[in-house]
């Protein structure tokens, strides 16, 4: 890690432990502060004459989305220097997943970011199906059905950026109506999967298994009541004026920073660009439905907050074009040498097995039998390459660079999460304003610490 720093205007001081040396200007000596551990820097600050104070806000401070720590070099109540120490959360997922089969990667990926699982699950299946060459042998049934989770996570993700935003700045409303209306989501969720979080439910080739009775009208009122509870969140912040007053101009980051910064997602949308991976580079079929990619130009937290609002309206408009684009038919590709039983029931164990499936290869097949094992147990072989495939995430472009080395398991798999590129416009957004718009600003990037530590 290292760390650039100058001395306040007119200061002079001694020269920290860890330097490239030191060079006189107009205003002072200047030193540049390389190669240390942001200890040592700390500990050269605070031997200076000056009244800079650096205080740690995290890793378990309310307003730091999870373990985020971030360091903060203040003037009075004016930030000055703004730095995020991360990896409180890493998990050693990437590296996991070269120990699994293919198939099992999907129980690790849908961890990273727990807000947006069904994303993570989509962009590693994508990457695993094209290096496999069956990017177009996924049934449409299938494809449809992960478009419908995708938006409805997409509601859920935001749900919760508003929600945490609204009770960090005081409006404990807000927060109350983002969590009451983040469990319709979540009711969606274990309807159809099981689980309201964690699913490991879209597979290569598929899809774990089908809707169960019931989601088409379960789907269908939840979109009615969200497109009436979606006014409640106007109404009480886009039309507050003490709302409005603490979001404008706080967090601002123009389009030519994110651009530097790769920044993706509703940040750069706020600043005019309507960069949509949906609409720029279509995966699932997006390129056939109809919704459009909302931009504002305040580039500012403010703009950040109704962006996620109409997004949220748009994917319900995506969610009922789903609802009636679900014809019958298969949700895992024919190919019975990639294509694990998506035939499932709840056994009486409480685990979902394909019971019927396993009677019918006992009894009539015992090469069936041999195979449905060595899939199981040991997995599908994937031709050696390596493919970069991206969806775009509630936060921006989540990306997968996966290599195969031919055989059953990963080579290597790296995840671009936005989340993790999206924090570093913490010093842009911050340095330079108030202590208390650092907590703004850092609602309005949304990070999630399961996907920056991996």
């Amino acid at each position: 890690m290292s760390h650039d720093t100058t001395t306040p205007q007119g200061t002079e001081r001694g020269a920290p432990t860890a330097t490239a040396g030191a060079r006189e200007t107009t205003e002072g000596t200047v030193y540049t502060v390389t190669g240390g551990d942001w200890d040592q820097v700390a500990e050269a600050a605070s031997r200076a004459d000056d009244e800079r104070i650096i205080v740690n806000m995290g890793p378990q401070h309310p307003s730091t989305h999870g373990v985020l720590r971030l360091i903060l070099e203040i003037d009075g109540e004016t930030v000055t220097e703004a730095r995020c120490g991360i990896g409180y959360l890493h998990t050693g997922i990437e590296k996991n997943l070269e120990y699994r089969t293919w198939t099992q990667g999907t129980t690790f990926v849908t961890r990273m970011d727990y807000l947006t699982p069904f994303f993570n699950e989509v962009a590693y299946c994508m990457g695993v199906e094209k290096l496999l060459g069956i990017t177009d042998d996924i049934p449409d049934r299938a494809e449809v059905i992960r478009v419908l989770l995708m938006e409805l996570n997409r509601i859920s993700s935001h749900l919760v950026a508003i929600a945490t935003g609204g009770m960090e700045l005081g409006a404990t409303t807000v927060m109350i109506f983002g969590f009451r209306d983040r469990e319709l989501c979540l009711d969606l969720f274990e309807l159809i999967t099981g689980l309201r979080m964690n699913h490991a439910f879209i597979r290569p080739g598929g899809l774990a298994q089908d809707l169960p009775p019931g989601t088409v009208d379960a789907l269908r009122e939840f979109v009615a009541t969200m497109r009436k509870n979606l006014v409640e969140y106007d109404k009480l912040c886009s039309g507050s004026p003490v709302f409005k007053a603490r979001l404008q101009d706080i967090g601002y980051l123009d389009l030519a920073g994110c651009l530097a910064l790769g920044v993706t997602g509703p940040i750069l949308r706020s600043a005019g660009l309507p960069h949509d991976l949906r609409k720029t580079d279509p995966y699932c079929g997006y390129e056939t439905y109809d919704f459009e990619v909302p931009t504002t130009d305040t580039c500012d937290s403010y703009g950040r907050f109704l962006l996620r609002l109409e997004e949220m309206r748009q994917s319900l408009r995506i969610i009922e074009q789903c609802v009636e684009r679900l014809e019958p038919g298969p949700v895992m590709v024919a190919d019975k040498k990639i294509a694990w039983p998506a035939q499932l029931a709840v056994g009486p164990d409480g685990l979902g097995n394909s019971l019927d499936h396993i009677r019918t290869i006992m009894g009539t097949s015992m090469e069936a039998l041999i195979h449905h094992f060595k899939l199981v147990t040991e997995g599908f072989r994937v031709p050696a390459g390596q493919v970069y495939t991206a969806v775009e995430s509630p936060k921006g472009e989540l990306g997968v660079h996966m290599v195969s080395d031919g055989g059953t398991r990963p080579y290597r798999v790296h995840f671009r999460d936005p989340s993790f590129t999206n924090l570093e416009a913490v010093a842009a957004m911050c340095e330079g304003g108030q202590v208390a718009d650092v907590i703004v600003a850092v609602a309005s990037i949304d990070p999630v610490m399961g996907g920056v530590d991996r």
